[in-house]
């Protein structure tokens, strides 16, 4: 009788133990971020492929796509924001694109001890994709986020494709102009978002001295002697118009202005190496050949 009941007692103790061990886990899993500030076109257009767009409070400048991403409060530029600006929205998460800044605001931000995840910043379809993967394991999506570097995958690898063929032997050089402010023409080099899309649409870039966006010499741009202009779709200063490239003194000797080759395109799809990119690549790539598929 004694042997049943210490037995017995043993059994409801150690059932006990296992739910107490069970309690501490269900206790300390994380909830999900529910209010994520997000920084950079790319990522911001990622959160809502993934449809997770009601867990966004807010978004930095260059997140314009979706169009509905604008009604979301703007905590500035994604390379000059303020601590205050990103704190006010009082976020759990800050999914921000490398590069994001300045280095003193990030201080601040990881003092205050918000999740921070910081996004590769890769010029390339390889890049396009671990920017799914990330911000689809930030948000906990990781199944979504398969899907969508599924279908992603598929559109970059036919893109590409298309502008090969189309291209052909004959591949255009091309001059990416980021600004005419003041006559002075600053164009991109290597390890920009313009040297990837030129590249990915079977282009080279007339560009190979040097890498980042930098202010050319009127020698410089002649010595390029790109076969196409492009640049974004915008007005003012730093825009681009077809008289102005048959009329500035740096332009206007280059067999694209001689020939009035001047293609601009929507920046943000241009640039940003986000869901979106393979048809940046479409787009470009007819313009430069007429590729159709």
């Amino acid at each position: 009788m004694t042997l049943v009941s210490s037995f017995s007692s043993g059994l409801k103790a150690a059932g006990a133990l296992a739910l107490c061990a069970l309690l501490p886990v269900q206790a300390v899993q994380a909830e999900e971020p529910s209010r994520i500030v997000s920084i950079g076109g790319a990522v911001t257009e990622i959160v809502y492929a993934l449809g997770q767009e009601d867990r966004l409070v807010a978004r930095d400048t260059t997140s314009n796509f979706p169009a509905n991403a604008a009604e979301l409060p703007n905590v500035g530029y994604a390379r000059n924001l303020s601590p205050e600006g990103v704190l006010s929205v009082d976020p759990d998460l800050i999914l921000a694109i490398e590069g994001a800044g300045p280095p003193e605001t990030l201080e601040v931000l990881k003092q205050a001890h918000v999740d921070y995840v910081e996004v590769p910043e890769v010029f390339s379809a390889e890049g396009v994709i671990s920017k799914i993967e990330i911000v689809g394991k930030a948000l906990g999506q990781e199944d979504a986020a398969a899907r969508l570097i599924e279908t992603v995958s598929a559109d970059l690898d036919a893109a590409q494709a298309l502008a090969n063929k189309v291209a052909n032997d004959s591949p255009k050089r091309v001059l990416f102009i980021l600004s005419t402010a003041g006559g002075r023409i600053t164009a991109a080099g290597h390890d920009t978002g313009a040297d990837g899309i030129i590249t990915m649409a079977g282009a080279v870039n007339a560009i190979d001295e040097f890498s980042n966006y930098k202010q050319m010499s009127d020698e410089a741009i002649a010595a390029a002697a790109p076969d196409v202009i492009l640049a974004m779709d915008r007005r003012g200063d730093h825009g681009l118009t077809l008289e102005t490239l048959q009329t500035l003194p740096a332009l206007k000797l280059t067999p694209a202005a001689q020939n009035g080759q001047l293609i601009r395109m929507d920046g943000a799809l241009l640039l940003q190496f986000g869901p979106r990119a393979a048809s940046a690549v479409k787009d470009l790539s007819q313009a430069l050949y007429g590729a159709n598929e």
